[in-house]
């Protein structure tokens, strides 16, 4: 179990706890430690190397072998990748020869050969039943043997390792760090609050546990040793029992909810009796998820306990037995009846909603009584706010202004993207100038002191991570809507799949847009090759894993976006495989190497949303002719089977435009907050003396051990309470 616990700290962290065991005489042993990481693009600091150095042969041994499959699965170098094609990128066929070439060797083929000559009498031929299509033709080891070694250079990726402190300290810090969290946490992430909460749930506990998912997993953790519950809607209670049936607590996807054992039902149902006893008006909540009430209500038999008679209430409202109008309801009463001092009064008991709810208000207010009105509620409102939603609104006032279009781009918690007409009224400007100047003051209000502010350039254009659902599990990924500078002569993308039961096909393409989203071509099994690239063929199953690859001459590109896409066009979904992941690779021109180089790997992003094609990310080119990635983990419905990206490049141009043109909370738009005084843009040579806080892609060594350090794995840390 401990051996899990520090792996999961250093995905985390990029720290490795403090190793433990007999002084030695381990610096050749940790050297060749560091050689090792180095070759997957990791290195030792320098503490950490000179700490392991103190320890014994054996412990450093021993170390290396538990911390090595960590990292190499981080960047995806835990797996082998194959590519169809034995040269690739060198010797990728014409489309057209290449697929002649399968048929001709089909037809050589006794065994198969009837059956082609029945497909050619149609005119069609199924290339899926071509002997030679779609599955490899050679080894791993043929690979391998077709490559010349990588050359190294300046520009590979290297991630430092970091010495941290004892095991149970980081296990400690990294529970309070995500239980504690002011934003929702990823499905991988949670899981891991689920581990962690189960080894901590005894120990320190966070101040507060402002997310309600991650209130239910710590609850199911607190419930097993006997702690006291955490409850103080009706709803936390049923995101509790969500969890205790291994269900969704986001109560987006239906819990089956299963038998529930005495003691478990009397804690469910006492914490529901206290809730309502407090405050009866919370009643109202259980509209919100009545269906889920009603069938949460059988398996507690609530009649069978009559020592908590407002538990009972709560399923006498579900099933319709007893009236709690909801806040809502009554909100929507007085719109209807066009009474908006009447609904935003309402409002003003509940912050949050109101908070959210702007918009919707001032589009309907018809004189300029109504709209102070509704600006200085919001203003009164906003010390009751949660950061999150205080930044979210405020990035949503920024983007509301018409700029000729009237499309909407809206994303739910799965990553599942779609786009609609725009038939909103503007919000009027003047009100819109005031809140955004009102939501500025109350930012900076709570802002933290952070004493010297040291900031790396390249975080400035990376998205404040208002949800982690905003993005996914990985190594160097991003918060959507983030940029970040791409620097190298050949990019290559790639994705890997491994199916579970039923043979799956996903296949990898790039599609090549102007600086009007316009199409210019595209590189996939179906277009092989391209002034820009290549493909590395199609492979059509994965019952021991699959590979493809995307080369491209940047320098080449003909367009101003370049939109790597994931489809599938068989087989089992993004969730159901048994591992998906995408990447992408940097590489100056003269250097050779396999398909698959850990060193030049910038990042590993795993694939887990809902739909039938991800677009994990998109490259665009500056008008200064520089190239920059920016994040999108989305995710499109797509068809049932056969998709493209033929048959989806004008979905993804719209989809594209919406998002690109949107304009993100950065790190830049927190700096300049704080103003030029308390920020210094650091160039990277000298480290400051004294602590600081730094906020950077990477943690720099030699910083002073009492410093705050905020990097992509703990930027939820700037969103302010």
């Amino acid at each position: 179990m401990s051996h899990s616990l520090e792996s999961l700290v250093v995905r985390h962290t990029l720290r490795l706890p403090a190793p433990t065991g007999v002084a030695g005489q381990g610096a050749v042993a940790a050297r060749q430690f560091d050689a090792a990481l180095m070759q997957v693009g990791f290195k030792l600091s320098a503490e950490l190397l000179a700490r392991l150095s103190e320890l014994s042969e054996a412990t450093v041994v021993d170390t290396a072998t538990r911390t090595l499959p960590t990292v190499r699965e981080l960047v995806g170098d835990h797996v082998r990748y194959n590519a169809y094609f034995i040269d690739f990128p060198a010797n990728v066929p014409d489309t057209v020869d290449f697929w002649r070439d399968c048929l001709v060797r089909a037809l050589a083929d006794e065994s198969v050969r009837p059956g082609i000559l029945d497909q050619l009498s149609t005119s069609t031929v199924n290339l899926l039943t071509l002997p030679s299509y779609g599955r490899y033709q050679h080894s791993y080891a043929d690979l391998l043997a077709a490559h010349e070694e990588l050359i190294a250079s300046v520009g590979d990726r290297v991630t430092v390792l970091h010495l941290g402190g004892a095991l149970d300290d980081e296990i400690g810090a990294l529970y309070l760090a995500l239980a504690g969290s002011t934003t929702p946490l990823g499905d991988e992430r949670l899981a891991d609050l689920a581990v962690l909460a189960g080894v901590c749930a005894d120990g320190p506990q966070p101040e507060a546990i402002p997310v309600r998912e991650n209130r239910a997993v710590v609850n199911r953790a607190r419930l097993a040793v006997g702690a006291g519950l955490l409850l103080d809607t009706v709803t936390d209670v049923l995101r509790l029992a969500c969890a205790l049936s291994d269900g969704d607590v986001t109560l987006q996807e239906r819990t089956r909810f299963r038998g529930l054992s005495r003691p478990v039902r009397r804690a469910l149902l006492a914490g529901l009796d206290s809730v309502v006893a407090a405050a009866p008006g919370k009643l109202a909540d259980v509209a919100a998820h009545r269906e889920e009430f009603k069938r949460l209500g059988e398996r507690l038999h609530p009649h069978e306990y009559p020592q908590w008679p407002h538990a009972a209430e709560v399923f006498a409202v579900a099933r319709g037995e007893r009236r709690a109008p909801s806040l809502d309801r009554g909100v929507e009463e007085r719109l209807g009846a066009d009474d908006l001092v009447g609904a935003v009064e309402l409002l003003k008991d509940a912050p949050g909603r109101l908070f959210r709810s702007v918009d919707r208000l001032l589009r309907g207010c018809r004189t300029q009584q109504e709209r102070d009105l509704v600006v200085g509620a919001v203003v009164e409102a906003a010390p009751r706010v949660s950061g999150r939603v205080v930044l979210s609104v405020r990035e949503h006032l920024h983007n509301r202004v018409d700029r000729g279009d009237r499309r909407r781009v809206f994303i739910n918690r799965r990553g599942r993207a779609w786009v609609t007409e725009d038939a909103r009224a503007a919000v009027p400007r003047a009100e819109r100038v005031r809140l955004l100047a009102a939501l500025d003051d109350e930012i900076l209000r709570r802002l933290p002191e952070t004493g010297r502010l040291l900031v790396d350039p390249d975080v400035l254009d990376v998205a404040l991570p208002l949800s982690g659902r905003a993005t996914a599990a990985g190594l160097g990924v991003l918060p959507r809507g983030s940029l970040s500078p791409v620097e190298g002569e050949l990019l290559r993308f790639f994705v890997y799949w491994r199916q579970s039961r039923r043979d799956t096909d996903y296949d990898l393409s790039a599609l090549m847009l102007n600086d009007n989203y316009k199409t210019l071509c595209w590189l996939s099994w179906t277009n092989l090759t391209e002034v820009e690239g290549e493909h590395s063929g199609d492979v059509t199953e994965a019952p021991r894993g699959a590979s493809e690859f995307i080369n491209l001459r940047l320098g080449a590109v003909r367009g101003t976006f370049v939109v790597p896409q994931v489809h599938i066009y068989s087989g089992e979904g993004f969730e159901e495989a048994a591992e998906s992941f995408f990447g992408f690779m940097l590489r100056e021109g003269e250097q050779k190497g396999r398909p698959f180089e850990p060193r030049t790997v910038r990042t590993k992003s795993e694939l887990r949303g809902a739909g039938r094609v991800a677009l994990p990310l998109v490259f665009l080119r500056g008008d200064d002719g520089r190239w920059r990635a920016k994040w999108l983990h989305l995710y499109l419905s797509g068809a049932p089977a056969a998709n493209t990206v033929e048959g989806n490049r004008v979905s993804v141009a719209t989809l594209l435009r919406g998002i690109v043109e949107r304009r993100q909370l950065t790190v830049r738009y927190l700096t300049e907050l704080m103003g030029d005084d308390a920020v210094t843009v650091w160039d990277g040579e000298k480290v400051p003396d004294g602590p600081v806080t730094y906020v950077g892609l990477q943690r720099p060594e030699g910083l002073h051990p009492d410093s705050r350090i905020v990097t992509p794995e703990n930027l939820r840390d700037l969103i302010p309470e």
